[in-house]
């Protein structure tokens, strides 16, 4: 069975229905690093020649997350491949699989450690669950930037004199001082917290080469990381959901990178993941110098925004993130097709980012870590 309908089809575009001579097309392609580890991801999870789940289960996970998720277009390009399975006749395993699926893709908060302790006790393996937590969050995220983008329909001419080639001043957030004022309303911080894995995590000492070379690019501290541990079990993976997540939310020009962290915390809020949203709460402020908003957000996100962008930025995350089959063009109003682009890719990445963080471990204190 092909692990793709054809080997050279970007994904998206064909959920779009996109060809080379529609603006939409242009305007993706003025992010064609984000395309590509878009695309890199979903050859990477859907190789049948790596351990984790059958492919023909990863289809139908696929099919039942897209179908869950709302994106119809998506759900048939994947119903094509689950010719795999009879679903008039689901086995035990597959019913507790998508017992799993329906969690995780509809209420990401309740797929806590029960949840996953589930799976374990009926015979699933640390690479089938880290695979499925993959692809779970993988389609949820590709699905958001399908209905996200076709809400943008405005032209693209001249975006390109806007975006630079390289920030040659880029440092990455992991290098900069936390802030100075922690804030903790209604659950939420932003204060720096740890997170521990529920699952058991690589021992470097037994990594390959590649494994080592995926972790020093995917994060600064990512060979102290239980995160990057649990997911460095599949490296191939690991490394092209990280080459997105640095594409989407490091790319100079287009959507300021504060907007892109409010954007971040707001569906790290709405999801429920503390860990991430004390992350980008973290370094909206290390950018913006300032906190408000988050506090905003963290005490009713609805209401959220000092002004009538930030409005639109948080209103947009919530609606991508909760009713994304709802999503329409009056979201993306206040922003030029660029930034609109870039707000969708940063909501739909903390589809994926949340249901990972979620689903496989839970945030630690920093005093609790002692």
């Amino acid at each position: 069975m092909n692990y793709s309908i054809t080997d050279t089809t970007d994904w998206i575009d064909n959920a779009l229905g996109c060809s080379a001579n529609d603006p939409l097309y242009a305007l993706r392609r003025q992010r064609e690093k984000v395309i590509a580890a878009s695309q890199g991801s979903y050859d990477a999870i859907f190789n049948p020649h790596i351990l984790g789940i059958s492919i023909e289960e990863r289809w139908l996970v696929a099919h039942a997350v897209a179908t869950l998720t709302g994106c119809t277009a998506l759900a048939e390009l994947y119903a094509k491949n689950t010719n795999g399975i009879d679903l008039k006749t689901i086995k035990t395993r597959q019913n507790i699989l998508l017992e799993y699926v329906e969690i995780l893709t509809l209420r990401p908060a309740e797929g806590d450690q029960k949840a996953l302790n589930k799976l374990i006790s009926n015979g699933f393996s640390v690479l089938e669950i880290v695979m499925l937590a993959q692809l779970i969050g993988f389609v949820a995220y590709q699905a958001r930037v399908v209905m996200g983008l076709k809400a943008i329909t405005h032209s693209p001419s001249k975006l390109a004199d806007n975006l630079q080639s390289e920030d040659s001043n880029f440092t990455h957030p992991a290098h900069l001082s936390a802030p100075k004022e922690v804030l903790r309303i209604q659950g939420f911080t932003s204060e720096t917290l740890g997170w521990k894995a529920w699952l058991p995590v690589l021992d470097l000492s037994q990594a390959t080469e590649h494994q080592l070379a995926v972790l020093k690019a995917s994060h600064p501290s990512a060979t102290s990381s239980d995160y990057y541990l649990t997911l460095i079990q599949h490296p191939h993976i690991l490394e092209e959901r990280s080459a997105a997540f640095n594409a989407i939310m490091y790319a100079p020009g287009g959507l300021s990178r504060a907007e892109r962290e409010l954007a971040s915390t707001v569906v790290s809020r709405i999801n429920g993941c503390v860990y991430c949203a004390a992350v980008h709460a973290q370094r909206f402020e290390q950018l913006t110098k300032r906190n408000d908003v988050i506090a905003q957000v963290f005490s009713d996100p609805v209401t959220a925004g000092t002004n009538n962008r930030e409005k639109a930025i948080v209103k947009s995350a919530i609606v991508l993130t909760q009713s994304p089959e709802t999503f329409n063009t009056q979201y993306l109003a206040d922003f030029n097709p660029q930034e609109a682009q870039d707000l969708v890719h940063a909501i739909a990445l903390f589809a994926w980012a949340n249901r990972l963080m979620l689903n496989l471990g839970e945030p630690l204190t920093i005093t609790s870590q002692k």
